[in-house]
């Protein structure tokens, strides 16, 4: 992407459209965590914010249908692991 100041308010209306687009596909994640799957999100976000930039959003979930479908999954799988040891913690 060609970035100049004069930019920087569409950049950050395109990232927050791609965090709103990430989040309601694959489930809750922080922007600014260090976990797998908070990168993994984190990179779908800098990918959907660069076809939207460049006026192809439209092709986003198609071409990165795997990685969406994966990283909505391992989220699954976290809750329920986490929610697997809640339970089992709070019956003791």
């Amino acid at each position: 992407m060609h970035i100049s100041h004069d930019e920087d308010s569409n950049l950050k209306r395109l990232l927050s459209f791609s965090v709103s687009a990430i989040k309601s596909s694959c489930g809750e994640f922080n922007i600014n965590g260090t976990t797998d799957i908070d990168n993994r999100a984190k990179e779908l976000v800098f990918e959907r914010t660069r076809y939207a930039y460049n006026d192809a959003v439209e092709y986003f979930d198609d071409n990165f249908l795997s990685d969406i479908l994966s990283l909505g999954l391992d989220m699954e799988f976290a809750k329920d692991d986490t929610t697997t040891t809640t339970t089992t913690i709070g019956g003791v």
